[in-house]
């Protein structure tokens, strides 16, 4: 009897063991933008669920699609795609799977960006994502030299001659768009009126040529040209000036006069993710006030919860109070679903501009 016993403590020791390393090696997978996963958090996530390991892989719109796509949707526990790259690479790919809200704590969450989010993001009833962080696209410019700039068409006025700067890539045709008076999300409905808004918008950023110094492809690119004086303004995005005007308050980041184009990062449950518990855990943490804080000082980045440009760390906050007015926030303009075929006639553009300009 005694040998037993002693069997089954055994045995009960064994299964407790077992069970202690499974849930040990719980790994959350995050599909993520840079600085969306600061080494602090993670830190302080790891400590509060000592079961969960986060691991990150670092990545952009393009490649998280690419990189679901290869896989079924496998490989990763939570992705990160902006709102308007969920819909259709869900109806092309069925990488993403729905979210279940109860286990988000979704009262934190600006109305404004989780009404927006879910209408973007929802199939056949279903949401596929809920929103984390938001910025814009808009420009930039140093107001002790260019006091009066405001218009995307301004970076080819020629009293800038050689002295604006922008980044060759889909932000800028729909900046251009917008500046010549079209919708262009709202042709995106019809393909071929979207190509003769896009042969346009490269007439104008081809004869636009003299007017750029250069052509910014990174954010540290752009702040070297701007902090240098080589440039007085420029297309950006609004993270990069906010972190400029730390080092000099002249430079200002300017919504445009139709309005700042405005993404939001999702959080977003790939189809075959293994961790969903862990994945619904970190959102919840990452919404938490005082981590917003933390993560807002990473990304540079508003928080899309409620008071979400109060909890910037106070040199954001300043940036970000000097860029825009309410009026400006009220005439946001927010990147639509891209259709399928939409990016392939725009990086044909694009390619048309960069041949003509060496950009």
């Amino acid at each position: 009897m005694k040998y037993k016993a002693t069997m089954i403590s055994v045995v009960a020791v064994l299964v407790f063991s077992v069970a202690s390393i499974a849930q040990a090696e719980t790994t959350l997978r995050l599909l993520t933008w840079g600085s969306y996963a600061p080494d602090e958090l993670i830190q302080k996530f790891e400590a509060e669920y000592p079961d969960i390991t986060v691991e990150v892989t670092f990545s952009n719109n393009e490649e998280m699609i690419a990189k679901l796509r290869a896989t079924g949707g496998a490989g990763f526990d939570l992705a990160q795609p902006s709102h308007d790259r969920v819909h259709a690479a869900q109806l092309e790919y069925d990488i993403y799977k729905p979210m279940d809200l109860s286990q988000i704590d979704t009262s934190v969450m600006s109305e404004v960006h989780l009404e927006g989010v879910k209408a973007n993001t929802t199939i056949d009833g279903e949401v596929y994502s809920v929103p984390h962080q938001w910025g814009t696209s808009g420009l930039m410019a140093d107001k002790s030299k260019a006091p009066d700039f405001k218009h995307w068409s301004d970076l080819c006025d020629p009293m800038y001659k050689g002295k604006t700067s922008m980044r060759l890539k889909r932000t800028i045709l729909l900046g251009t768009a917008f500046s010549m008076g079209y919708d262009p999300f709202a042709a995106y409905a019809d393909l071929d009126e979207y190509q003769k808004i896009l042969d346009e918008v490269v007439e104008v950023l081809i004869a636009c040529k003299e007017n750029v110094k250069a052509y910014w492809k990174g954010g540290d690119d752009l702040a070297a040209l701007m902090l240098s004086g080589e440039i007085v303004a420029s297309e950006t995005w609004d993270s990069t000036a906010y972190r400029i005007y730390g080092e000099n308050p002249n430079i200002v980041f300017v919504p445009p006069s139709t309005g700042a184009l405005t993404w939001i990062d999702t959080f977003t449950l790939p189809r075959k993710g293994k961790a969903d518990d862990a994945a619904y855990k970190w959102i919840n943490f990452v919404l938490r006030a005082e981590n917003v804080t933390i993560m807002s000082g990473s990304s540079g980045a508003i928080a899309a919860v409620n008071g979400g440009q109060d909890l910037l760390p106070p040199d954001k906050k300043a940036a970000v109070n000097a860029a825009f007015t309410p009026e400006d926030i009220a005439n946001l303009k927010f990147f639509a679903n891209i259709p399928p075929g939409i990016e392939d006639m725009e990086g044909k553009a694009l390619e048309k501009i960069k041949a003509a300009t060496g950009g």
